[in-house]
């Protein structure tokens, strides 16, 4: 990763002679303002945040004249190792806080971020980490208006976490929920699961294939506006995150009383994770993803909402991986590659922790 430049660091010490977090740097005086001003302000520039005031003011009359709602949404990111395959802590707070607004239908408008930082984390990695995620938040078309940085005692944190909260506008006349699902209707994934949450484990595990696995980690907003041009009524979305697509279809089967069957020989699940999941003996259903979603659409116009899918770079291999039923309410099934059932438990726990 590229080095920073200590040459615009306006204090002596320790940043030039030590380039690491020391304490200071989260006491609110000159360590830290070096650290917004030549860290952070590089990283996220745009006029809002670059008053560095207590709060951010937002004029969104324009946005929400039309009658649309205000969506909010807020996440923790943890995940370990802070670098990974495909990805890093940064584009992942990104892209996981746009795909939570995305999933009411909204478009992201803006984000903010705060940064707990242990003492010693290199301002290396600290600058790398604030470049993905402006690579990734330029990517998804949003800001970042304000944040925070705090600092904990060198043994109290793991590198860095990171707060995020986002905004977005919903359309209006947009109502998704669980309410409006009806017998019949289709359930779609975006694509192939458990990409991230086994590139995570490959590396933490040491585990090396004959191709390389990578985090789906991506922004999914323009996707779903693409589905929703062509499916107003779209029934509900979700990202499968922790706990994977096991875990949302079974809130989606328990809120709406409804019984969901899928097809195992649909499941779309890339050969080498799949490898890697039986080595470690895991359940793709139950793995994480941050570039996927899952989407239950009324039958009569799932080609449709395949077809704009498919048209999108982010939905290129979606695929019909089963359906709502009225049967076995508040249960998944799955029917198996050789013609037996099998019920789709909700996980007790996180097959892999720290993934987001």
């Amino acid at each position: 990763m590229p080095a920073p430049d200590f040459s615009k660091f306006s204090c002596p010490v320790p940043l030039r002679d030590y380039p690491h977090i020391v304490m200071g740097h989260g006491g609110g005086g000159a360590l830290s303002r070096d650290l917004i001003e030549h860290v952070f302000l590089p990283a996220f520039t745009n006029p809002l945040l670059d008053r560095l005031g207590d709060s951010t003011v937002l004029d969104m009359a324009a946005e929400l004249a039309g009658g649309g709602q205000l969506a909010i949404s807020t996440d923790s990111y943890v995940v370990r190792p802070l670098f990974f395959p495909g990805g890093s802590i940064g584009d992942l707070a990104v892209n996981g806080t746009v795909n939570d607004l995305a999933m009411s239908g909204a478009r992201p408008h803006s984000l903010t971020a705060a940064f707990i930082i242990e003492e010693g984390f290199s301002i290396g990695g600290l600058v790398e980490i604030a470049r993905q995620m402006a690579k990734a938040a330029a990517a998804a078309g949003v800001r970042i208006v304000t944040g925070d940085t705090k600092v904990v005692e060198r043994g109290h944190g793991d590198g860095v976490y990171i707060t995020t909260a986002g905004l977005g506008i919903v359309p209006t006349g947009l109502g998704l929920g669980t309410e409006a699902i009806r017998d019949g209707d289709v359930v779609i994934a975006s694509g192939t699961l458990a990409d991230h949450g086994m590139a995570i484990m490959s590396v933490r595990e040491g585990l090396e294939f004959e191709a390389e696995i990578t985090s789906d980690s991506a922004p999914l907003h323009g996707l779903v506006a693409a589905m929703l041009a062509v499916c107003p009524a779209i029934r509900l979305l979700r990202d499968p995150t922790r706990g994977g697509a096991a875990t949302s279809l079974n809130e989606i089967a328990t809120l709406a009383g409804m019984g969901i069957e899928i097809d195992e020989q649909a499941i779309p699940v890339r050969p080498v994770v799949a490898a890697a999941c039986e080595i470690l003996g895991l359940d793709p259903l139950q793995v994480a993803n941050e570039g996927k979603l899952l989407a239950i659409v009324p039958a009569d116009a799932a080609d449709n909402v395949l077809a704009a899918m498919r048209g999108h770079e982010h939905g290129r291999d979606a695929v019909a991986i089963g359906r709502v039923v009225e049967g076995h309410p508040r249960m998944v099934v799955m029917r198996t590659a050789i013609g037996g059932t099998r019920v789709i438990p909700m996980p007790l726990g996180e097959q892999l922790p720290r993934i987001c």
